[in-house]
């Protein structure tokens, strides 16, 4: 017997006053700092999203990028269940260390394949290559908005070393990509 699912609906109508809701149930203000990581933790994974179709060819990595984009949303989970609140879905939402180890077992896999890095370079080595340099950069920022969740003991420590090192990540990938298609990576030079 097949069960039917309620449709949900798009629109809930109810931050139309500025508030909306923690996973917890708790409503904050929408420039609340937990607010701000969450939307910065989406933005990162769309734009690993559109890196992702431009990886496309790269199968191996594109596998990477999928596995990263639901780990976000677990991330995004655990940003909005702050410790504090003691609440039941603490349960539910914590991050697994292992992800992170994922990323570094990745990073070392691509990295012992690239030439040694002997200069800056900056953001280029072809479409999907920058397209992973856009993505770093934005993994930088949202690493940026949750750092005083994670000093506070409100976001797993996991959690926070994942976005941490998928910057890490991200580099090495666009210098892979970069690589794999023989596409010279620009150099930083100096005035």
């Amino acid at each position: 017997m097949f069960k039917v699912l309620k449709r949900l609906k798009i629109y809930t109508k109810t931050g139309d006053k500025g508030s909306t809701s923690l996973f917890t149930g708790e409503r904050r203000s929408k420039d609340d700092a937990v607010f701000q990581s969450l939307g910065n933790t989406d933005e990162l994974n769309s734009f690993i999203g559109l890196a992702a179709v431009q990886c496309k060819n790269h199968q191996d990595i594109s596998n990477m990028l999928e596995f990263i984009q639901s780990r976000l949303l677990d991330v995004g989970s655990n940003i909005a269940t702050p410790k504090s609140s003691n609440h039941e879905k603490l349960a539910r939402v914590g991050f697994k260390a292992e992800y992170v180890d994922n990323l570094e077992k990745w990073i070392d896999q691509m990295d012992k394949d690239l030439p040694p890095l002997k200069n800056f370079i900056l953001p280029s080595g072809g479409e999907g290559s920058a397209r992973l340099h856009v993505a770093r950069s934005v993994c930088r920022r949202a690493e940026r908005s949750i750092v005083k969740q994670f000093l506070d003991g409100e976001v797993d420590e996991s959690a926070y070393k994942f976005i941490n090192r998928l910057s890490d990540f991200l580099f090495v990938a666009a210098r892979t990509v970069a690589h794999r298609e023989n596409i010279q990576e620009t150099i930083w030079k100096k005035e």
